[in-house]
């Protein structure tokens, strides 16, 4: 159990529930125990050198191809000072699992043997006996990227110093691997530059009502989302709100764009007293609420709403629905179809003329309508006491 200074080599996801226990971590639904962030943590907190993450496409939820996009040009990290004592790793990687199955055969090791022993309780890591050199020449910046930030005071004179905190993160992932047409210019317009135009909508319509809500409402515009939540995570560990005053988090990152639907999700509002004002919002838009459609991919631990959840603010973040009012078509269905394999993370996320801009108005005023109704509710909301994030709540309030 001594891995300090150690490199090693680790399975993206959670173990696999299994007939005895259906509910082993998640069960489907992916912890954060299973993110590859979580990973990099633990590894670190425990001494390790480094981290070899072993992809596929299944624990992962996307292909090879959205790794390389996101991990082939800069890589940021929130800068260290002299006194910062936080544990960290020298090298984070990732490899293919074919990559990883020859590795492991330079250790006489089956990789699909050694896969299914860690899938089965009671596992202890095998040392390989391999030894690791790497000559590794990087170039180092140090420079500002800000968070931005803008503010509508509430109207109440006691509530009106809480705050709802609506985030979309504003960055994407900049220059990088050409596509085949040689366009290496990621504009990121559904991943973020539309979840930015939804929230400066809202801010507008706020700054503009007659009567303000009687909350404050706080606009958070992070930065380096796509390098890990690292705008959002420095502004959790350093608010410009206390934590106690601050009543909730509404996350938007990617806005519906292909038609209008009569669903949506709101990741994470079953964890807290939010929940119902979901419902409230639904219901008089007429609207559906729906679950976490894909809990396997843990979307609820990989935007700008989880660092806030970490420090127990409610949060959640929108997600629009799949049942379109009117049939998708050409460009626009293939586009849903294929989000994940051919424009996450991909130059070919940029506008296009075909843009539903109705759907979008759609989801920006669910926006407004779930984010009036917090700002106006009598007394802050909580996490449920179940609730892994209960315990954060509770002492964000501690004297």
């Amino acid at each position: 159990d001594d891995y300090r200074g150690k490199i090693l080599m680790i399975m993206v996801n959670d173990p696999p529930a299994t007939t005895d226990e259906p509910n082993l971590f998640g069960g489907k639904t992916l912890t954060y125990y299973g993110r590859w962030t979580y990973k990099y943590e633990e590894a670190a907190r425990r001494g390790a050198a480094g981290v070899i993450l072993i992809h596929t496409t299944e624990s992962a939820g996307y292909g090879w191809n959205v790794v390389e996009t996101s991990n082939g040009n800069w890589r940021y990290e929130i800068a260290r000072t002299a006194v910062d004592k936080t544990p960290f790793l020298k090298i984070k990687s990732w490899v293919t699992n074919d990559a990883a199955a020859n590795i492991l055969k330079n250790a006489n090791l089956n990789l699909d043997e050694l896969r299914a022993k860690a899938n089965i309780r009671g596992f202890k890591p095998v040392n390989t006996g391999l030894k690791v050199k790497l000559n590794l020449q990087s170039e180092m910046q140090t420079f500002d990227s800000p968070n931005v930030v803008g503010i509508v005071k509430g109207s109440d004179p006691k509530l009106g110093s809480e705050y709802v905190i609506y985030t979309a993160h504003w960055d994407h992932l900049g220059i990088g691997k050409p596509d085949a047409e040689g366009d290496k210019i990621y504009n990121g317009a559904y991943d973020n530059a539309s979840g930015v135009a939804a929230v400066l909508g809202i801010a507008d319509v706020l700054a503009k009502m007659p009567k303000k809500p009687k909350r404050s409402i706080f606009f958070l515009f992070p930065t380096a989302e796509e390098q890990g939540l690292l705008g959002a995570e420095y502004y959790s560990l350093n608010p410009v709100i206390p934590l106690s005053k601050t009543a909730a988090n509404v996350n938007i990152d990617g806005v519906n764009f292909f038609g209008k639907t009569s669903d949506f999700s709101a990741l994470g509002a079953e964890r807290s007293s939010v929940a119902s004002i979901i419902d409230e919002a639904a219901k008089e838009r007429k609207f559906t609420v729906k679950g976490d459609t894909k809990p396997e991919q843990g979307f609820f631990f990989r935007s700008d709403h989880f660092p806030f959840a970490k420090v127990g603010v409610p949060a959640i973040s929108l997600r629009h629905g799949d049942s379109f009012i009117k049939p998708l078509s050409g460009e626009a269905a293939s586009f849903f179809r294929d989000y994940t394999a051919k424009y996450y993370h991909q130059a070919s996320d940029e506008y296009r003329d075909w843009w539903d801009v109705s759907a979008m108005v759609q989801e920006a005023e669910l926006g407004l309508a779930i984010g009036i109704k917090l700002a106006n509710l009598p007394s802050m909301l909580r996490y449920n006491d179940t609730d892994e994030f209960s315990a954060a709540d509770k002492k964000r309030f501690d004297k």
